[in-house]
């Protein structure tokens, strides 16, 4: 068959390089489109059409913009079976990154980049687990398409084994998807501890000098009056205010945290 030959809707949708999962069927034949994910450095997004007339298949090359012939069923299995083991090796990878992002934070050394690697992670898992969803309808679509019209002449527990595997990264990445939602929460949970902690310091910093700027503020005016400004010891006694001050500041602090402590 060549593209001639094609119904206009059918070979617009081929032609579409970006065309989402799909199957449409005519009387003499069928089009199984399955937009599936290749991952290497980053995620390549490959949309494959195949021409199934009974037991023959044929593939679109986008680069030599024809038809091609892929052989049999059984071929076609092959190749899909193909393309799902790499992808389930690369889903399974995910997972293990993920853990290794997730015992860093149980571990308390939060990576500099873990925002950048969550972002990454999430949005290759949604991508992967958005595209596997469409392409698991399409396939499933295409078996019931064999099944009416009694075409047997295929290895039929092989193509099961390749949709068995197509729900399962598809199961996998929805697995890693809420995995990253908890380390993310976990992750806000660190940062949120860090940063009230933080906040406590700067309270605590803050409280050290207010007395000593009440104290300053007050004996600093340009004012008649202000006490001990003839007195010998007048300097000795600001501090031991200041002194008292401070404690009297700190001890609602001291009584807290030693409530803490005890319960």
């Amino acid at each position: 068959m060549n593209l001639k030959d094609l119904d206009s809707f059918v070979l617009e949708d081929i032609l579409t390089s970006d065309h989402p999962s799909s199957f449409t069927k005519r009387d003499s034949y069928a089009l199984l489109i399955l937009r599936l994910p290749e991952v290497n450095s980053e995620i390549k997004l490959n949309s494959y059409a195949f021409i199934i007339e009974k037991n023959s298949v044929q593939i679109y090359n986008r680069d030599a913009k024809e038809l091609e012939s892929l052989g049999t069923l059984d071929k076609f299995i092959d190749f899909l079976d193909n393309k799902i083991d790499k992808l389930l090796k690369n889903i399974q990878q995910y997972h293990i990154e993920i853990d290794n992002l997730e015992e860093s934070l149980y571990d308390s050394h939060i990576d500099k980049k873990f925002m950048e690697k969550w972002l990454n992670f999430k949005k290759n898992t949604s991508l992967i687990n958005r595209l596997m969803f469409h392409s698991t309808i399409a396939i499933e679509l295409f078996v019931n398409y064999l099944k009416k019209n009694s075409i047997l002449d295929y290895n039929e527990h092989a193509l099961v084994d390749v949709i068995q595997e197509m729900n399962r990264v598809k199961d996998l990445s929805k697995s890693a998807l809420d995995k990253l939602d908890n380390l993310y929460d976990f992750y806000r949970a660190k940062v949120d501890e860090k940063m009230n902690r933080n906040v406590y310091y700067l309270t605590l910093l803050s409280g050290l000098f207010l007395p000593l700027t009440l104290v300053t503020g007050f004996f600093g005016m340009n004012t008649g009056g202000l006490p001990f400004t003839d007195d010998s010891y007048g300097t000795l006694k600001v501090v031991v205010i200041s002194i008292i001050l401070e404690l009297l500041f700190f001890l609602p602090f001291f009584i807290l945290n030693s409530k803490n402590r005890s319960s």
